[in-house]
């Protein structure tokens, strides 16, 4: 069970003072000390001993995060992206790779998640928790249409057992599970079409459904979510965020026993909407001693909900988040010391020369696949993508078997891939693709942008898009092609053609990376064929460079 000492006045006094000294020695920029949101000319692990938040700098919304011996994992959201609800791994809380997906067939939740229909964006695989009990990895989570799930798995990477349906209800997010001491399991979270009030439930003996009239409300305030329990020294706490005046803040309460009486609430951090209000995420104590709060900021922008790793301060049996102020609150901290000693610096996305025979976990489908379109079989070394026609024309959002991975925010990045074109037939697109889903009436594809090859009357040309609106340029005479999306701090990309990998021409520039439905920008390759399921493409390099490091 996880410790912390007795905290008396004087001895949160003393940690606040040394806390306040410390910072003032390393310089660490906190919220209010000139921090710009977004400019990350210095992120992660700095390599020298000291991390700067946010520590990944891309679209990790959702966070929860346990301690498994001397290993971290956590789970981050994926909405209408498969495989879905990624699982990451670190040995310090700052360098992470992405090790699987809990959720290899969205269909299990419902057949709107599917390449023939792809009507959830903004919906899908909402927050979860992930717990370790009794050998096994549990993770729990919502979906807003589809109610509540469950699966576990003896290894982080799978394979997880196939999805249990807990709660079969509309209008709940965010819930977690907890295990007592003596094994009985409990779950908690938000029916937020019912005014957010927070639910508590006793579980089944096999931890697969809710016991009938166990159900508690325990808590109700303005937008109360993301709620966990956790058990220190004896007592229960309650943690969630709600919403004062217009700021997303954390709070706490704690009880005697697991269904209270609980206490008035405690406010763990102070709003701070400069920093993006970080509030969703999970507490976690390292192997020597020291706590920690891993979590997202809850404003998305063009890169969506970056994560960050916070300091915990016990005071007064309370779990401060942050930097103590005078009131015992805790403030945004920008830059610490590393957790652990890393071995390498990670970032959980990277590119792929397809040699493995499945699909690397860097990578998510928009929307289920179609499974017999997509192989890493038929050319080892190469994944070959068949086209077929997508649901709504040539609207990139309503295309199927698109191959993304997430966009990073930082002083410059670079997501190049190599096509093979010689399997291409009449009526064929294909191509590098950024999209955010903006899906509107006046304009379904909106917020979407391609360069590649279109193939007509036995030959190809360059083509570009934007918005839907397709333009089609030059010949192109190559059986291959290079294609490449460069981006800055500043969010907008510029896509590329090359014929060698080594020289490329700007085909189109300043396209506006967006935040749309919850996401930020994705970008990936893709083929499609309006005149029927004809040809294939074939993808045999993608590099991903990211602040001039590839990884």
């Amino acid at each position: 069970m996880p410790t912390f000492p007795e905290h008396e006045l004087s001895r949160w006094c003393a940690v606040a003072l040394s806390g306040l000294l410390a910072a003032a020695m390393a310089g660490p920029c906190q919220a209010g000390d000139g921090v710009i949101w977004g400019d990350w000319t210095r992120w992660g692990d700095l390599g020298n001993g000291r991390y700067r938040n946010p520590v990944l700098p891309a679209d990790y919304s959702d966070l929860d995060a346990i301690r498994v011996g001397d290993d971290y994992y956590a789970i981050t959201s994926t909405f209408q992206f498969s495989p879905g609800m990624a699982v990451l791994h670190s040995r310090d809380l700052v360098n992470w790779r992405t090790v699987g997906h809990a959720v290899p067939d969205l269909t299990q939740i419902s057949p709107e998640l599917d390449w023939t229909r792809m009507n959830r964006y903004g919906r899908g695989i909402w927050a979860g928790a992930i717990r370790h009990h009794a050998g096994r990895f549990w993770i729990y989570f919502g979906t807003p249409d589809e109610g509540y799930f469950m699966t576990s798995a003896e290894r982080p990477e799978g394979p997880w057992a196939p999805l249990q349906h807990v709660l079969r209800e509309t209008g709940w997010d965010d819930c977690a599970p907890f295990w007592d001491d003596d094994g009985k399991g409990y779950l908690v979270g938000t029916h937020f079409s019912d005014g957010y009030k927070i639910h508590l439930w006793e579980l089944s003996a096999d931890n697969r459904s809710l016991v009938p009239g166990t159900d508690q409300v325990i808590y109700q305030s303005k937008g109360s979510e993301a709620s966990k329990v956790y058990k220190f020294n004896g007592a229960y706490y309650h943690f969630f965020s709600e919403v004062q005046g217009d700021s997303r803040v954390m709070m706490m309460r704690r009880a005697p026993s697991i269904r209270g009486p609980w206490s008035e609430k405690r406010q763990l951090m102070q709003a701070d909407r400069a920093a993006m209000e970080p509030n969703q995420g999970g507490i976690v104590q390292g192997p020597d001693g020291n706590w920690y709060f891993f979590t997202h900021h809850g404003s998305g922008d063009w890169a969506g909900r970056a994560a960050s790793l916070l300091p915990v301060h016990w005071i007064d049996g309370w779990p401060v988040i942050g930097q103590p102020d005078r009131a015992g609150i805790g403030t945004m901290v920008w830059e610490g010391r590393m957790p652990g000693t890393p071995s390498v610096r990670r970032f959980p996305q990277g590119g792929d020369d397809f040699d493995a025979a499945t699909l690397a976990p860097v990578w998510e489908w928009n929307y289920q696949p179609r499974k017999d379109k997509w192989s890493l079989a038929a050319r080892p070394g190469h994944l070959r993508l068949h086209a077929f026609p997508g649901l709504d024309g040539a609207n990139l959002l309503k295309v199927g078997n698109v191959l993304t991975q997430r966009v990073a925010r930082t002083g410059s990045q670079s997501f190049a891939a190599r096509i093979g074109l010689a399997g291409m037939a009449d009526g064929q697109h294909a191509g590098l693709v950024h999209f955010t889903a903006q899906p509107r009436a006046a304009n379904p594809a909106e917020s979407t942008a391609s360069a590649g090859i279109v193939m007509v009357a036995g030959e190809r040309y360059l083509e570009v898009s934007r918005d839907g609106s397709y333009t089609r340029l030059q010949p192109w005479k190559h059986d291959a092609i290079w294609l490449r999306s460069t981006w800055g701090l500043d969010g907008k990309a510029t896509l590329a053609v090359s014929a060698d990998g080594a020289r490329y021409e700007t085909v189109l520039p300043d396209f506006s990376l967006t935040w749309g439905a919850y996401r930020g920008s994705r970008v990936g390759v893709f083929t499609f064929n309006p005149a029927g399921e004809h040809g294939y493409v074939e993808v045999d390099k993608v590099t991903y460079r990211i602040d001039n490091r590839q990884y």
